[in-house]
């Protein structure tokens, strides 16, 4: 048995090669006990390189966990994660299992969003690849409510296992062949009225799922941020209209995804299934449909080869889709009824895009500039003519 130590700021990470057995089970715990000497802080067990232990080695951990009650156990390989399991630790103290580590160089890039880059590792298999280097909770959260959509009839893509990806994190999931709705778009644009209609019919579920008070965020206190950012950017009159319609929008209990686009629908063996589900929240579907909007247009309005760079299809494409999405929806060819809806879609939508544009754009960017006089415009024109955000 080799031990080693390495501290950071308030953690000290002690590294566990061999085996602990009852052979060297008293010399090991008083290696472990020079190494602590009198810290105080977290206490990390890395057990990447820990083979095998025994009974004496558990009531090691146990005085451990005594002494220091935050003792936690990383990086343990597939067969001492059992010992630990079936001895009942796991559900004493924090322990989890070494991540098998996976390469996605040369893979093809299916998806991007502010979260995550999704990659097609073969066939039968895709994996999100989140930016965060320490995304574990974000991933534990995602897969909690893609398992939540799921048993409330939502179709949904579920994560059977986490992989380290270089210094990253990635959630894996089997989508046996299956293809984005923009790549079937791509294939043959003839489909994109199709692929709406059939994009719809998965909304409509979506929306249909009613939720209980607080069991996913709420939209609306989200949007109410972006209005309050954009009140002082505004004239003082529209600037004072956009939160009141804002804040107008009714409470509703529906489920809502929160980045629905075609990157995010995948069909397989004729299923079509959702991705990507930690954007998931509540709200009335004004919101989902401002997120929509965001994607097949409002992201574009300066620059018509974002949609292209983003959905990999051209912005002729994107709105012929955009439209055939409202009319199904609503199941209507009204174009006054329709306009309006977009209107309202258009006004969330330029506000949540008027706050990002400031908070993440450069200082004396032209783009940004533009970006952003193109979204006050909007704002000044189609706030005085909407009297409500809903519908």
């Amino acid at each position: 048995m080799t031990i080693s130590a390495k501290q950071s700021e308030n953690i000290l990470t002690v590294f566990l090669k061999g085996r602990i057995d009852s052979t060297n089970a008293a010399v090991t715990e008083s290696e472990i006990n020079a190494q602590l000497g009198g810290f105080s802080g977290a206490l990390v067990l890395d057990a990447q390189n820990l083979e095998y232990i025994s009974s004496a080695g558990l009531r090691i951990i146990l005085r451990l966990k005594k002494a220091n009650p935050a003792t936690k156990i990383i990086n343990a390989s597939s067969e001492v994660y059992e010992i630990f399991d079936m001895t009942g630790f796991t559900e004493m103290m924090d322990i989890s299992k070494a991540y098998r580590e996976l390469s996605v160089e040369g893979c093809e890039v299916i998806g991007e969003g502010a979260n995550g880059k999704v990659y097609r590792i073969d066939a039968d298999t895709i994996v999100k690849v989140y930016k965060n280097h320490d995304a574990l909770e974000e991933i534990h959260n995602e897969r909690e409510l893609a398992r939540k959509a799921f048993v409330m009839g939502v179709p949904t893509a579920i994560p059977y296992d986490v992989v380290k990806v270089g210094d990253l994190y990635g959630s894996v999931f089997e989508l046996l062949n299956a293809k984005s709705f923009a790549k079937l778009m791509i294939e043959d644009p003839s489909q994109t009225e199709e692929l709406a209609r059939e994009s719809v019919e998965i909304l409509k579920k979506i929306h249909a799922t009613m939720l209980k008070p607080g069991e996913l965020p709420d939209k609306k206190a989200e949007a109410l941020v972006w209005a309050a950012f954009c009140r002082d950017h505004l004239p003082a009159e529209i600037g004072e209209k956009l939160i009141a319609l804002f804040k107008a929008v009714p409470d509703t209990l529906n489920m809502l995804h929160g980045d629905y686009h075609i990157k995010n629908i995948m069909r397989q063996d004729g299923e079509n299934l959702l991705i990507d589900m930690d954007t998931l929240a509540m709200g009335h579907p004004i919101f989902e449909f401002a997120a929509i909007y965001a994607a097949y247009l409002g992201f574009s309005c300066i620059d018509r080869e974002n949609v292209h760079h983003f959905l990999g299809i051209p912005y002729e494409q994107s709105l012929r889709f955009w439209n055939e999405t409202l009319r199904s929806y609503f199941g209507t060819d009204d174009p006054a009824f329709l306009q309006a809806v977009e209107d309202k879609a258009a006004v969330i939508c330029y506000a949540r895009i008027l706050r990002r544009t400031f908070r993440k754009a450069k200082e004396n960017d032209a783009y940004k500039e533009k970006l952003v006089d193109y979204c006050k415009s909007a704002l000044c024109t189609l706030v005085p003519k909407i009297d409500t955000l809903s519908f």
